[in-house]
């Protein structure tokens, strides 16, 4: 959908680079961005996160192995649902393979988006699960990229500012959780570094 209001507020929306802090919360900027977008589109915004509601495909209380992304009626939301869904769905029956646990319980992997199977292979094999982390949201990051399309004067371009800064958002906690394991471990050398001086040990 393209109105006036995009015109107006898109230029005003500052750069957001992947890896760096966001410069406004997701949460002040949807309070910031309602009034401009108007009732509908609005509403389509807060029903974007990063846990995509799935819902029975068929029949009565439906399948277990056939899920699929409740629709929303916008092209964006859906999109990425799909595509958050088909990541999730491969991470989970790609760690019951390596767990040795039984896949039969487990949903169907969809093969599509391709770029979110791969993901999910990609973190599987990282050297740690911050490093499997960071693929996963690096790739969400070019997911949203291209649900975004090239039309700067459209909702997608609003609804894809708000994903990436909840994506930042995430990647900073990972960041302050970094912080404070390596802060604790000097501030733990420091003392038994303090503790081995005043014993007279050496240093």
């Amino acid at each position: 959908m393209v109105s006036y209001q995009y015109y107006y507020f898109v230029p005003q929306l500052s750069c957001l680079v992947y890896g760096q802090q966001p410069p406004i919360s997701s949460a002040a900027f949807r309070e910031k961005a309602a009034p401009i977008l108007g009732e509908a589109d609005a509403a389509l915004l807060g029903m974007l996160n990063l846990d995509p509601p799935p819902e029975a495909a068929d029949g009565e209380g439906g399948d277990e192995n056939a899920k699929k992304v409740r629709a929303s009626g916008c092209d964006f939301i859906d999109g990425w649902r799909g595509w958050e869904n088909a990541l999730r769905l491969n991470l989970a029956r790609l760690r019951a393979a390596r767990c040795g646990r039984d896949e039969e319980g487990l949903p169907e992997a969809p093969p599509v988006p391709s770029e979110a199977a791969a993901a999910a292979a990609r973190a599987l094999e990282a050297e740690t699960p911050l490093e499997g982390e960071r693929i996963i949201d690096k790739a969400r990051w070019d997911a949203v990229e291209a649900l975004q399309g090239t039309d700067l004067f459209h909702r997608r371009t609003v609804f894809a500012y708000f994903m990436k800064l909840i994506i930042l958002e995430r990647q900073a906690l990972f960041q302050a959780e970094t912080g404070f394991s390596e802060y604790k471990a000097l501030y733990g050398s420091i003392l038994e570094r303090s503790g081995a001086s005043s014993t007279g040990e050496s240093k």
